[in-house]
């Protein structure tokens, strides 16, 4: 067992803890971003309005909590990093989350007002809760363990996010098993009581597993850059560390080229992750098969995510990435071609291939080219690159179909982004932005140790 954690990346108490937070929270992606919250926002949530005006309010919805994540993730990252409180901010994003994910099972028929307000508030909370959780890996995982338990982190989420989806839908399908009313004739309250308990379970689950993260991983120690004397104003010291990390940018060339690189390519990867359904819904797929295609991309994405893990050990992760890509590129053109339900469950066996690797091998080889006293901040603007990959996507998509008349061709054209963020990747040079991080690091003191002479900027 020792050997199998090792080669897994889990060899560690604390490595254990930090991915299980992944089981805990991709409930919240599975249940209510993807598969269950969706359908109950437009059907149920929105019954009173339609479904053209309920579809409006869902977009809304989700570019508003997009917003506000934006703006927020690297004022308050800086804040975590001055004052040494990632895991405070990290437990109370997740308290207003679990609070907001609880209120959706008083949801009523045609409370779309109140449906929003609340997802608004989960996409909030859980996107601000990623942000010092994935800040937290930097302090945890060595350099050359950060690829595996990264990989780990996303696959033991596939494993946790899939495993209460399968209760929550069989529970939803077969309410009878539940001992949940079922049958003809029954109240709009009876109806959707199985879909409401399970956004309450999404709660619980949230709750229940992040308790090891919170026990096991420590909180990094605060430091200061060498102008801080460690009594500033918290926010004063926020916004000028943000404004300062703008114009250190050009020290960090290589994880800001990696982010405009991680920028563009998951946008093609997050577009095909919205449109899949609603492509295959016009090609005339049937709603179970949809569903069916989800919970294959979560289990195929298990192994395959740990698989990844290990390739990036022995070929690094930059090319582990552009593996990925290559792939997509493939799902992209096979999806112009794509007709039966078989062939979709096949693009969704090869999506679980790739999606979780290529996304943690992202995070991790950012996660090396950034200082560790910086991980919060800098972690909030891979939020912000992350959040707003998905925009141009589906523009394209639009504007294609608008061109051509075919969602065929809009598909096809997703494989643009691919290509362009595969171009800009091979211009990271990974090595020297991990000597630029490290070089970084060295520049800082510990919060309450005096600071010494300012070195010369880095990068300068």
């Amino acid at each position: 067992m020792p050997r199998i954690l090792d080669k897994l990346g889990l060899h560690r108490p604390e490595l254990r803890a930090w991915a299980m937070y992944d089981w805990a929270i991709s409930a919240v992606q599975t249940t209510i971003m993807v598969a269950v919250f969706p359908i109950f926002f437009i059907d149920f949530a929105g019954a009173e309005v339609g479904g053209s005006v309920a579809q409006q309010y869902w977009a809304n919805s989700n570019s508003i909590g997009i917003a506000i994540v934006a703006l927020i993730s690297p004022i308050l990252g800086a804040i975590a990093d001055y004052a040494g409180a990632k895991k405070k901010l990290l437990g109370a994003f997740m308290f207003v989350g679990l609070l907001a994910c609880a209120g959706m099972f008083f949801i009523n028929r045609g409370d779309i007002t109140l449906a929003s307000v609340l997802f608004i508030l989960v996409s909030i909370a859980a996107a601000g809760a990623t942000v010092f959780y994935e800040a937290l890996l930097p302090h945890i995982a060595s350099e050359d363990e950060t690829d595996r338990v990264s990989t780990a982190g996303y696959a033991i989420g596939y494993i946790g996010g899939g495993v209460l989806l399968a209760i929550n839908l069989l529970m939803i399908l077969k309410p009878g098993l539940f001992g949940l009313p079922t049958g003809p004739n029954l109240t709009p309250d009876q109806a959707s009581l199985p879909t409401r308990l399970s956004m309450l379970s999404v709660a619980a689950w949230w709750l229940f597993f992040s308790f090891p993260l919170f026990r096991r991983v420590s909180e990094p120690p605060a430091k200061l850059e060498e102008d801080e004397s460690g009594r500033e104003n918290i926010v004063k010291v926020a916004f000028t560390r943000l404004f300062e990390t703008f114009r250190e940018l050009r020290g960090y060339k290589q994880a800001f080229l990696m982010l405009v690189a991680f920028l563009i390519y998951n946008d093609g990867i997050s577009t095909i992750q919205k449109m899949a359904t609603a492509y295959g819904t016009e090609l005339g797929i049937a709603r179970g098969s949809l569903i069916a295609a989800i919970l294959i991309v979560q289990f195929v994405g298990i192994p395959f995510t740990f698989l990844f893990g290990a390739l990036a050990g022995k070929i690094g992760a930059k090319r582990s990435i552009f593996l990925g890509l290559l792939v997509y590129a493939g799902i992209s053109i096979l999806g112009y071609y794509m007709k039966t339900a078989t062939h979709f469950y096949i693009l969704a066996g090869l999506v679980g291939m790739v999606q979780g690797g290529t996304q943690a091998l992202s995070r991790s080889l950012f996660a090396n080219m950034i200082p560790r006293h910086k991980s919060g901040e800098f972690f909030g603007f891979y939020s912000v690159f992350n959040k707003f990959a998905g925009i141009f996507g589906p523009l394209l998509f639009s504007s294609t179909i608008h061109a051509t008349g075919s969602s065929r061709n809009a598909i096809l054209s997703v494989i643009l982004f691919f290509f362009i963020g595969a171009a800009i990747l091979m211009f990271v040079n990974v090595e020297e932005g991990e000597r630029i991080a490290r070089a970084a690091e060295a520049h800082t003191h510990p919060k309450g140790v005096a600071p010494q002479r300012a070195p010369e900027p880095v990068g300068a």
